[in-house]
């Protein structure tokens, strides 16, 4: 009774949570890096990214202001100043003066110092350091302090990913050098195989359904087979170490699935428009030109999204035919391989980077999400 035509199947439910589960799981990490993104260091090793709207427990290592500042106050020498920014609301637990007794002291106590002096630290971070003889030395006395700290948020990942550094050793540039290499390599392979998948759907030449099965085996052709040889050839005719060769490279790897999925949906076309068209003389470029490429718009789009996001994400392809030494052509996933190596402990500007390598194929994929499922479907009902 399920199945009557006007009832809903009784599944229907689990469809919905299972759609909604995949939701979450794919936004799940990407908004997990997109909070992490603007957080601090302590923020991040303090705890998850779904506790940063809340306040949370810090162990800060902070110096006091340098013997430099002191003043004389009633025969003493006094050092004093706040642990935190005047505008940041922090509530010290514990703190200690030495690394082993981070805890020794509560707010408001007084700490005798080893080389003389008494140092007390209030509640809000205030510090007041006395001695009856002057401060010696170049530094501040460290202060470790447990603190309850307020939610925090910050730009400076973005700035530091993206504009510190050298020129051609900064994410800006290798953000550039990725659209150098994407938007060729997405728009070659889609002029290629549209003209290559027309004369496959509509024009009668010998050997054509041999082409149509060629095409279609190379779709399962592993990308790794073909590096080694490709790169001897990209060498041999030297475009093997600049954007030409890594151009080709990602056309080739690509005009397999363009031909077949542009082929697919131009057959699929009505035949009484192209008839029509010969009919009144137009030629098969005029026909091409004036007819398919308007109609095969979705599946065009759909295509370029799929070439857009690989060529974008890619990283074996950048390695192998994108070869430079002096960093001058360092995509973005090739970067953030090497900022694991150099900066592996910093997570902010790990999360940072990783956002802002996903943030274009991002707004690309939800801009034209529409024409890939309708480039998809193309082809397979009639």
């Amino acid at each position: 009774m399920d199945n009557i035509a006007g009832q809903k199947s009784s599944l229907t439910w689990v469809v919905h949570i299972s759609v909604f589960l995949l939701v979450a799981l794919w936004l799940f990490p990407t908004v997990g890096l997109f909070v992490s993104s603007f957080r601090t260091t302590d923020q991040i090793v303090t705890g998850g990214w779904w506790k940063s709207l809340f306040p949370s427990e810090q162990n800060l290592t902070i110096r006091a202001n340098s013997p430099e500042s002191q003043v004389e106050i009633d025969g003493l020498y006094v050092i004093q100043g706040n642990l935190f920014d005047n505008d940041q609301d922090y509530e010290v637990l514990v703190w200690g003066t030495s690394s082993r007794a981070i805890d020794a002291y509560t707010p408001d106590q007084t700490a005798e110092l080893s080389k003389g002096g008494t140092i007390t630290v209030t509640q809000g971070g205030q510090y007041r350091l006395e001695n009856t003889e002057p401060f010696s030395g170049s530094r501040g006395q460290r202060i470790f302090v447990t603190a309850i700290t307020p939610p925090e948020f910050t730009l400076n990942n973005y700035k530091t990913v993206l504009f510190t550094g050298a020129a051609s050793e900064s994410m800006g540039s290798a953000f550039i050098n990725t659209l150098t290499v994407t938007i060729p390599a997405t728009i070659i392979p889609i002029l290629v195989a549209a003209f290559a998948a027309y004369a496959l759907a509509w024009m009668d030449f010998p050997g054509r359904a041999l082409l149509i099965a060629f095409v279609v085996g190379l779709l399962v052709v592993p990308l790794q087979l073909a590096l080694i040889p490709l790169l001897k050839l990209h060498l041999a005719i030297g475009i093997g170490k600049g954007y030409l060769g890594v151009w080709m490279a990602h056309t080739g790897f690509g005009l397999p699935l363009a031909i077949y999925l542009l082929r697919n949906y131009m057959v699929g076309l009505p035949k009484d428009i192209i008839e029509n068209a010969r009919v009144d003389g137009a030629t098969d470029f005029q026909i091409f030109v004036k007819l398919i490429l308007p109609l095969s718009f979705p599946a065009l789009a759909s295509f370029a999204i799929f070439q857009f996001l690989w060529t974008w994400n890619d990283l074996l392809v950048a390695k192998v035919f994108l070869i430079d030494a002096t960093g001058q052509t360092t995509v973005m996933t090739n970067r953030i391989v090497e900022m694991l190596g150099t900066r592996g402990g910093n997570w902010e500007i790990l999360a940072t980077a990783a956002f802002v390598s996903i943030s274009v194929p991002l707004v690309v994929f939800f801009a034209l999400q529409k024409y890939l499922v309708r480039g998809l479907l193309a082809g397979s009902v009639k």
